[in-house]
């Protein structure tokens, strides 16, 4: 039986709804774990530090679609429960011709700025010259880059969220395959890795278009190009928290490298590449199940049903605490596993990462609850809330975390930074559930 947004929601209802979009955006977080993968073991370390060292950079672009993308999907998808559909069209238009607009300025400044903004971040001489190498490359796709992330979010709000997942499969077969003919097959190592993430990117990013520009049985349609500023305005503000928490997380990954570099040298910044391919794939988890719950708390919102509000609220909460607990877990027992695939040719590179991995798995346990209750807030189409939430989150706790901790215990200071700072976190997401519960009746 298909699922609508209008349904009341049990725990498996609710997973099947959000599984789509769990793994769509655990599958394009694999796209920087293959590249990571196949540069590390075919190219060598020189080239793999510089991926991790740029690859901040370079998501700071993506988060452009994570902001028009869940903005987008909360006001669509609030005014398809309003039971204005034509309304709902031309907004999901906007979007997408707003995005594909936005991609070609950055691309632009993006290449122009990389040079510099890698020297300002302390790369120099090697490492320097393959950080412009790989992210000029990768920056040749930023429109559809931005566009992909997007349509994971609009997948869901258009009740399409399985075709979403197959585009997404797609796109993520594409740059494995590319990879492994790029960088294994063919000596054309970290240009090769560039090249094949922005085909894949290209795949993920221009098929939903082809897609929804014809006639289609989702619930949206791209249609003639729209501009409401007010409207625009709103889809911006709505997702400001989500691209303000992609943003300042390549904040604190360029504030780690730099402390790194600084604290360790090139292992600590290759360590820590480890420890963010698997925490892009663990957030990715509660990020996919964020963005796949999100339309059907704008939608009942709209409705006014504040029964299922509660509803959801409560189940959400409840299915992200057993995602945490499942995930610190599994961080403990592939921790060496995992350093081996990545960095097993350099022993002491190896056991640096084991006992980093070790720590950074405390996090896990409070990381999903403040990505839920910022995204909660966004479909809620309040986005100054969930703005607030992943400032403290990120610019405020992890930011202080990282330049203070080192301070005190050195290169521990920094592993353990994280955890100090999700832990405040949480403590702030619960206190604004509790301020704004009597305002929206969840």
């Amino acid at each position: 039986m298909k699922i609508q947004l209008s349904d009341h929601f049990n725990y498996t209802k609710l997973l099947k709804l959000t599984l789509p979009s769990i793994v769509m955006l655990v599958v394009t977080s694999l796209y920087s774990v293959v590249d990571g993968f196949f540069v590390s073991n075919f190219a060598g370390k020189e080239p793999f530090v510089a991926v991790n060292f740029i690859m901040p950079v370079l998501i700071v672009v993506g988060s452009v679609g994570f902001m028009l993308g869940t903005g987008g999907g909360a006001l669509t998808a609030k005014t398809m429960g309003e039971n204005n559909h034509e309304q709902a069209n031309k907004i999901f238009s906007m979007i997408v011709y707003m995005s594909a607009i936005i991609g070609v300025v950055l691309e632009i400044l993006g290449i122009v700025l990389l040079d510099p903004i890698a020297r300002l971040l302390g790369a120099e001489g090697k490492l320097l010259e393959n950080c412009v190498k790989y992210g000029t490359i990768v920056l040749l796709a930023t429109p559809a880059y931005i566009l992909q992330f997007e349509f994971q979010c609009l997948f869901a709000t258009a009740n399409k969220p399985t075709l979403g997942l197959t585009i997404t499969i797609l796109a993520g077969i594409t740059n494995v395959i590319l990879d492994w003919v790029f960088v294994a097959l063919l000596p054309w190592g970290l240009e090769g890795a560039a090249l094949a993430t922005a085909l894949g990117q290209c795949v993920g990013g221009i098929l939903p278009v082809i897609y929804f520009a014809r006639k289609n049985t989702s619930l949206l349609r791209l249609g003639k190009m729209y501009f409401n500023g007010k409207a625009f305005l709103q889809v911006c503000l709505n997702g400001s928290s989500e691209m303000l928490s992609n943003i300042a997380a390549s904040i604190v990954g360029m504030l780690y490298n730099f402390q790194l570099l600084k604290y360790v040298g090139d292992d600590g910044v290759a360590a820590y590449g480890v420890l963010m391919y698997v925490g892009m794939i663990f957030s990715a988890v509660f990020i996919g199940f964020s963005v796949g719950s999100a339309p059907v708390i704008s939608y009942h919102y709209g409705a006014q049903n504040t029964i299922e509000l509660k509803n959801l609220r409560k189940r959400c909460f409840e299915i992200v605490l057993a995602f945490a607990v499942t995930m610190f877990a599994l961080s403990l027992i592939l921790a060496k596993p995992l350093a081996n695939i990545f960095v097993g040719y350099d022993k002491a590179l190896c056991e640096l990462t084991v006992h980093a991995f070790l720590i950074y798995s405390l996090s896990f346990l409070f990381l999903g609850f403040s990505i839920l209750t910022s995204s909660f807030f966004t479909a809620l189409n309040d986005g100054p809330v969930s703005a607030a939430v992943s400032f403290m989150r990120i610019l405020v706790f992890q930011v202080s975390a990282v330049l203070i901790l080192p301070i005190i215990f050195a290169t521990e200071g920094i592993w353990w930074s994280v955890i100090v700072a999700e832990f405040l976190s949480l403590c702030t997401s619960v206190i604004f559930l509790k301020l704004f519960k009597k305002k929206y009746h969840y």
